[in-house]
């Protein structure tokens, strides 16, 4: 009977995933709410609120850094330790899920899959549970624990800070960094170390690593050691794909960041060059989508706010910490838009076909993403009288789970607050599981129809 009863949970979770990972995200933001609202959880001891807490455990475990109130000031030491738990978690068990649902849909095939975008990738297999496990755990803690390392050095003699404060606030920042959430301590966020590089560029490192996706680090890991043995760097489309869109993005958000900021002397103004090219591509860096900023946001000019909406709708790599569409949506749909341009039948990147059938999927993601923004902008308008460029500017960071804000996140009504929590929760989730629930959906018909071509455009 005990083996029957497991045989029937898993071809439940095999049928339902994407119900599963709803769920167990569901649980744990249900869970951070409760121990949240706990007086202890609060600096007065008064507690917070069920508002407040709902706010920032969903912006906690879908790993945002959106929040209503000040982290540093606001949550006692058990609090911030709850918020910092709930991070890991969410980031660690979004890095999982992501990679297990990927590797579930494959199985309907030989049980065996590659962790990408395409079919070609041969990161791992679900043979090797395990070992996914152990690498994304491995991975995280190396990154966390030498950012954390870096920056409580220079906290400690930088600064000055006590050890102990300083080693606490190291290890904050780069699980914070590392797991895309943009939490941080101090009312100004970052602002204070806007011409620190030691601050500043490790916790750059921190969010373009987890942004990237567990599939990308494992194999950059692994071809690196191939290389050595063999000489040869045959990375998977892919791999291939997340890195150049990543490396394209970051460029291009620095430059544009830097020419529409360069003489605001609220933002850029007041730096030399070289503070100006790094808070350009801090600012770039963040919108991939962690959350902190060097610069206040509220400042920015209202081109500079929608030039980073675009990136951070577009997010990081899949599999990993970041939000938004991802990168390799964004990179198939350019080629599908290149290939109609040429007039040519396929989508190529880099020398390999695209399937009809990921062009697809990309389309949904995109467009369903761009849907829910839309819808969120117009409720949060109905429900607020605050400015359309800085009510956007949050409902993409809510969906992108970015965490960046122009300041107004606390002065929505409680009914904003919720469409916020909406619309993380929906942000984090909806992809992943969208994509899984597609290609489980996927069916072949036997038959075809008669083809009529309506007028486009």
């Amino acid at each position: 009977m005990a083996g029957r009863a497991a045989r029937m949970r898993e071809s439940l979770f095999a049928a339902y995933p994407a119900r599963t990972v709803v769920a167990a995200f569901a649980v744990a933001v249900l869970a951070g709410t409760a121990l949240l609202a706990l007086p202890l959880a609060a600096s007065d001891h008064r507690g917070s609120g069920l508002m407040t807490s709902l706010f920032t455990a969903t912006s906690a475990v879908c790993v945002t850094g959106l929040a209503v109130v000040d982290t540093g000031t606001h949550w006692s030491g058990f609090g911030e330790g709850v918020i910092l738990a709930l991070v890991q978690i969410g980031g660690f068990g979004i890095m999982t899920m992501a990679s297990m649902l990927a590797l579930l849909v494959s199985g309907r095939l030989r049980l065996r899959m590659q962790l990408t975008a395409q079919e070609e990738t041969r990161s791992l297999g679900i043979g090797d549970v395990r070992r996914v496990l152990v690498g994304v755990a491995v991975c995280t803690l190396v990154v966390e624990l030498v950012v954390g390392a870096m920056l409580a050095l220079r906290f400690r003699y930088g600064y000055g800070i006590e050890f102990g404060e300083s080693a606490y606030l190291g290890l904050f920042h780069a699980v914070s960094a590392f797991n895309n959430a943009g939490f941080g301590l101090r009312p100004d966020n970052l602002v204070r170390f806007a011409q620190d590089p030691w601050v500043t560029l490790p916790i750059a490192a921190a969010v373009i690593l987890g942004g990237l996706g567990f599939p990308v680090l494992l194999e950059l890991l692994r071809h690196r050691r191939r290389r050595r043995a063999t000489g040869s760097r045959n990375w998977t489309l892919h791999t291939k794909l997340t890195l150049l869109t990543s490396f394209v993005l970051l460029a291009v958000g620095t430059l544009l960041t830097c020419l529409m900021e360069w003489t605001n002397a609220r933002t850029l103004g007041a730096y030399g060059i070289g503070d100006k090219l790094l808070n350009g591509f801090f600012h770039s860096a963040m919108t991939r989508t962690a959350g902190f900023n060097s610069l206040d946001i509220g400042a920015m000019h209202a081109s500079t706010l929608l030039m980073s909406c675009m990136l951070m709708f577009i997010g990081g790599g899949s599999a990993g910490t970041a939000g938004g569409i991802k990168v390799t949506t964004f990179a198939v749909l350019a080629a599908a838009i290149a290939a109609e341009v040429r007039g040519e039948p396929t989508s190529v990147v880099m020398r390999r076909a695209l399937s009809p059938n990921v062009l697809r999927q990309a389309l949904t993601v995109a467009l369903l993403g761009v849907g829910l923004v839309v819808t969120g902008t117009l409720a949060l308008l109905s429900v607020s009288r605050l400015p359309f460029e800085a009510v956007l500017f949050e409902a993409v960071s809510a969906f992108a789970t970015v965490g960046l804000s122009t300041g107004i996140t606390a002065d929505f009504p409680v009914t904003g607050q919720l469409i916020l929590v909406l619309l993380m929760f929906i942000g984090r989730l909806g992809p992943v599981t969208l994509v899984s629930a597609l290609a489980l959906r996927e069916s072949t018909r036997h038959y075809e129809l008669p083809e009529e071509r309506p007028v486009i455009g």
